[in-house]
């Protein structure tokens, strides 16, 4: 005698559950990232002293930061960098020491959000560079977007930079550090 075991029949997944996971992903809006670099530029003091360049943003009252800017339409992240930071800090003149492995993304707060529309944070790549001996700051650019600058060791850092770039700052500076690079 033979006997042939059947699986019991399962019931259809309930296409209420279904809807509904499929409408949570249409109702979640995909966030916009502007393509930018970023500078962690180090004094031509370095390696003997490493001391970074921190500036105050002209458009935002107390917001320290790196120079950083958007990646133009056929630009690589390299000419990016240099261009920024011309427009920025009046000078090019830096050596490029390393640049961090992955694009990193970070939102922008309700209040640059507005200002940025229609993105919603920023997808990064940082590099990190040293000034050339001799190259001069300017920040009397065509389009000022600082108003101050200054040079601190990496202990002070955080005591100056905006709050909403504290992360990303944290885990480019630390994989820098752990490569010793900083």
């Amino acid at each position: 005698m033979l006997f042939v075991l059947q699986a019991e029949p399962q019931p259809p997944a309930s296409p209420r559950k279904v809807t509904s996971k499929m409408n949570i992903k249409k109702e979640q809006k995909e966030k916009r990232y502007r393509p930018n670099v970023a500078a962690i530029v180090l004094s031509s003091k370095y390696p003997e002293k490493v001391e970074f360049f921190i500036a105050s943003r002209s458009d935002i009252k107390d917001a320290w930061q790196f120079p950083q800017g958007g990646i133009d339409e056929g630009e690589t992240p390299q000419q990016a960098l240099f261009r920024e930071l011309k427009e920025e800090i009046g000078t090019d003149e830096v050596e490029i020491i390393a640049e961090f492995p992955e694009w990193v993304s970070y939102d922008f707060p309700e209040i640059i959000a507005k200002k940025m529309y229609p993105y919603d944070g920023q997808r990064q790549k940082y590099f990190l560079v040293r000034l050339k001996p001799g190259a001069k700051i300017d920040l009397d650019t065509e389009e000022p977007e600082f108003l101050h600058y200054t040079f601190v060791p990496f202990e002070q850092i955080f005591d100056y930079i905006t709050f909403f770039k504290r992360p990303v700052y944290k885990k480019v500076l630390n994989y820098f550090r752990k490569k010793g690079y900083l």
